[in-house]
């Protein structure tokens, strides 16, 4: 009698990662039945396995049902770069999508450094002008301020009798004969002499 027949696997990725010690590796693991073929793409072209540039490099390693496969970048990308990692056989396709996204250089962090304290400073220097701009007139609402709160209090304590009051007081005592003179201490009761 004859084996039977393997049932056919549709591809799938089993394993994904991305190391950046010397240099870039990313690395997919597939498994299927028949054993997939790995293929991988850089921003929408394919990456040949025997590619004549020195930047990348493609090894894969099959052995059945798995393929693995890594590729190599001489250089970190300077800017965000798509990876694509494929994997195939007649029953399926399975692919995973890698995004390299380049680290944000030492200087970048010491320019907003130095952006927060220029605009610290320019900040100061606008504050202060606005103050010596607007002081003088601050201070003039400040003295007319205080300047009606004295006219106030000193026509208040004044002694003299203002000519609203004039019209109120009578001309002649109510008792005729008698005075009231007040002292601080004791209220007297003066009587004219006959």
């Amino acid at each position: 009698m004859a084996d039977p027949l393997p049932q056919l696997v549709p591809t799938r990725l089993l394993y994904s990662s991305c190391s950046t010690e010397r240099t870039l590796q990313c690395s997919c693991s597939f498994h299927g039945i028949p054993t997939p073929s790995v293929q991988w793409w850089m921003e929408g072209s394919l990456v040949d396995e025997n590619n004549p540039d020195g930047d990348l490099q493609v090894t894969s390693t099959i052995t059945a049902p798995w393929a693995n496969s890594t590729i190599s970048l001489a250089e970190k990308p300077k800017k965000s770069t798509k990876l694509l990692c494929k994997g195939k056989n007649q029953s399926g396709t399975h692919a995973l999508s890698i995004l390299l996204i380049p680290r944000k250089s030492p200087s970048s962090s010491k320019t907003f450094i130095n952006g927060l304290i220029h605009g610290i400073v320019y900040g100061t220097i606008a504050t202060a002008l606005m103050f010596l701009c607007f002081s003088p007139l601050i201070m003039k609402y400040i003295r007319m301020k205080l300047t009606k709160e004295v006219a106030a209090i000193k026509a208040e304590n004044n002694p003299t009798v203002r000519p609203s009051q004039e019209a109120k007081m009578p001309l002649k005592p109510e008792e005729p004969g008698k005075s009231t003179i007040s002292s601080s201490s004791e209220n007297q009761i003066l009587h004219p002499l006959p």
